[in-house]
């Protein structure tokens, strides 16, 4: 009688050497692809990271040749000493270089940054626009560097972005391999940029592809390491904010203070979204009732911030020496409030004068000024169960800035890798998460989505909202000659009847129009026709459009979960 534990252990050999042998088949047809794509997304971390710090050299640079300083970190204190024409006449200069690089370089005159990155991963296989793109760093820079106030992230994921769709081009990348390399571009330029290797991944995967798909990590976190090694061999291992005394939590009851300012940062939040989305449509009917350039847009919120300056020196570029100031507690509560307000008024006039810049840096600025306003009114009332203020100062520069990018887990590291101080971890998560749920609930989730939904494009509701627009008429529609095609006399009724749809619209446009009748079909007319004549070259059928809509639905759900 044969041994069962000799017979089981013979089977369990032989499954192995079965497992071993395809393993060995996926390593020999499909490990070189691997290998070679994770090669890819290590050059183009190196690349990303590289342009970020030039990026952030070049600001530097102009800054000090500009106003006149050897340490731009202490731009701020050096400003209140220059001319008053001086600070005025700066922005001006600037604002007239952007509007004639985006006014030629651009077809809207509108400097490129997240919110654009963010519309490429999701509609545009993982691509941006290279010219507009590349004119939209220009811009971004000397914005930065002449006066405008607002941050430098944004510009650096467009740019990681302008990286990533030219090796995706060359390479004749597919709809997954150029949103990942996207990912690893900009993993790579925020971690290089801010040198928070862990938080620029966890961005990309938060906001730019919007979601944690595993097949996309191990690359993503190849690239934010290789940026953030090319930061640090140049900068050293060092943080952005480092301050004399540490901060801690000094006892659990005083956590519903946290949770007060989450709703306080949130609403602050929404406010500073608010202000930049009404500067723009200011601006918008302004320009349009006066007939003014669009170049002369950024002329005009040179002009503007440029006299705030004159008052408000704090207001130019990222403002780090002053988020520095409120974390340390070096404000009143006065100056922290008008600061606050004073900012948010600058970043509105920037970006919606049409400068560049991004929205991270202004957010963090806005939120250590509301933390710290917060905290000074807290440990004033209530001193035996307070901390520091300035641990409401970080607690509120983390709020703020988690509600406007919409990101409360990589906000959440980044506040951790720029102060290098763990230990504030409590309150900053508990401030993150509720204001992240209050301002999510006023706008389209952050501030990059809501503008976007400003152009008509629905990502804010996911997948299920915006996969029609991406799908034309006439990719899906049947042709005349095809043999379930519908009855051309039938058709040119309904195109008499005003009932037919173009064949470059989208299956968002055309949908509507299947509750108009009970065909199951509407006529799709070709682009040579005019509205007068239309040529009948097709007919979309409803249950085309719904199984092509399924098909992109579950092609996005493959991606999102493998």
């Amino acid at each position: 009688m044969a041994d069962p534990d000799r017979s089981l252990l013979s089977r369990q050999f032989a499954e192995g050497v079965t497992a071993f042998k395809a393993g060995w088949q996926v390593l020999r047809h499909r490990g070189p692809g691997k290998i070679q794509f994770w090669f890819i997304a290590l050059l183009i971390g190196i690349a990303a990271g590289l342009a970020a710090l030039l990026f952030r050299l070049g600001i530097d640079l102009l800054q000090s040749t500009l106003y006149g300083t050897d340490d731009v970190q202490r731009l701020h204190s050096h400003a209140q000493s220059l001319p008053w024409y001086w600070l005025l006449a700066v922005p001006i200069v600037g604002g007239l270089a952007v509007g004639l690089i985006l006014h030629r370089f651009t077809p809207d005159g509108r400097a490129r940054a997240v919110a654009d990155v963010i519309e490429g991963a999701a509609m545009n296989n993982g691509r941006v626009e290279l010219r507009a793109g590349a004119a939209s760093i220009a811009a971004s820079l000397i914005t930065l560097a002449t006066g405008g106030s607002s941050g430098r992230e944004g510009p650096v994921v467009h740019m990681a972005g302008v990286i990533s769709s030219w090796v995706s081009a060359k390479i004749h990348a597919d709809g997954i391999t150029g949103r990942d390399l996207l990912g690893c571009a900009v993993a790579a330029a925020v971690s290089a940029s801010f040198n928070a290797p862990i938080a620029g991944a966890l961005f990309a995967l938060e906001v730019v592809l919007r979601h944690f798909a595993v097949h996309a990590f191990a690359p993503i976190v190849i690239a934010s390491v290789a940026g953030t090694v090319i930061t640090r061999s140049y900068f050293g291992d060092v943080v952005e904010f480092s301050l004399p005394n540490p901060v801690a939590l000094q006892f659990y009851a005083e956590l519903p203070a946290f949770l007060l300012l989450g709703l306080v940062s949130g609403l602050v939040a929404v406010v500073l979204m608010r202000a930049i989305f009404w500067a723009e449509d200011l601006g918008d009917a302004v320009q349009a009732r006066s007939g003014l350039p669009r170049w002369l847009r950024p002329v005009v919120a040179g002009a503007l911030l440029g006299a705030i300056a004159i008052w408000y020196p704090h207001i130019i570029g990222v403002g780090y020496e002053t988020t520095y100031w409120a974390l340390a507690g070096g404000l009143n509560l006065r100056e922290a409030i008008v600061f606050a307000m004073v900012k948010v008024a600058a970043v509105a006039i920037t970006l919606g004068g049409r400068m560049g810049g991004g929205m991270f840096s202004p957010s963090l600025m806005v939120g250590a000024m509301t933390g710290l306003a917060f905290g000074l009114i807290a440990t004033g009332l209530l001193p035996e169960l307070s901390g520091t203020r300035s641990l409401y100062a970080f607690a509120g520069m983390g709020a703020v800035a988690a509600a406007v990018l919409g990101a409360p887990i990589s906000t959440t590291l980044i506040v951790f890798e720029l102060t290098g101080d763990w230990q504030i971890g409590l309150a900053v998560m508990v401030s993150v998460s509720i204001s992240t749920a209050l301002a999510s609930r006023i706008v389209d989730r952050s501030f990059f989505l809501s503008q976007i939904e400003r152009r008509g494009i629905h990502l804010a509701a996911g997948p299920q909202s915006y996969l029609l627009a991406m799908l034309r008429a006439g990719g899906v529609m049947r042709p005349l000659d095809d043999p379930r095609a519908a009855d051309p006399a039938r058709c040119q009724e309904m195109i008499d009847e005003g009932l037919y749809v173009a064949s470059t619209a989208s299956l968002e446009a055309a949908m509507p129009l299947f509750e108009r009748t009970e065909d199951g079909f509407v006529p799709v007319v070709g682009p040579g026709g005019d509205r007068s004549a239309p040529q009948l070259c097709g007919a979309l059928f409803h249950v085309d459009a719904l199984k092509a809509y399924n098909r992109a639905l579950a092609a996005t759900a493959a991606e999102e979960h493998s």
